[in-house]
C-alpha cells in the first residue's frame, strides 16, 4: 500500500504561479498529475516515469512542468502562466507495472481568479 500526499494548492491570480508537491510513501514507476474541474472528468495533466520521460496535455504545454525526486519519492508540478480554466482539484497518481491498482492522493484545490 502506497500513500500519496499532495500539497501546494491554493489561490492564484491569472498569470501567476503555483507549485504542487506529492510525496509517496513508497517507490513508484510512474507518477502523474490529473486535474478535475467542477462537473468534468478527471484528465491527465502531466506524467513522468522514474527515468524522467514525461508526457503532458496540450493545454499545459509551455506552462506546466513536471519533475520528480526519486530519492524522496516526490513529484512536483510547477504551474506558470495560470489561467482561470486551470481551476480544478489536482490529484497525484502513481503506480508500478503489473500491479492490480494505481494509487491516488486526496487532491489539492487550485483556484485561478482575480
Amino acid at each position: 500500500q502506497v500513500q500519496l500526499v499532495e500539497s501546494g494548492g491554493g489561490l492564484a491570480q491569472p498569470g501567476g504561479s503555483l507549485r504542487l508537491s506529492c510525496a509517496a510513501s513508497g517507490r513508484l514507476y510512474w507518477m502523474s498529475w490529473y486535474g478535475q474541474a467542477p462537473g468534468k472528468q478527471r484528465d491527465l495533466v502531466e506524467g513522468i516515469l522514474s527515468s524522467g520521460v514525461t508526457n503532458y496535455a496540450d493545454s499545459v504545454k509551455g506552462r506546466f512542468t513536471i519533475s520528480r525526486d526519486n530519492a524522496k519519492n516526490t513529484v512536483y508540478l510547477q504551474m506558470n502562466s495560470l489561467k482561470p480554466e486551470d481551476t480544478a482539484v489536482y490529484y497525484c497518481n502513481g503506480g508500478v507495472p503489473g500491479a492490480d491498482r494505481t494509487y491516488w492522493g486526496q487532491g489539492t484545490q487550485v483556484t485561478v481568479s482575480s
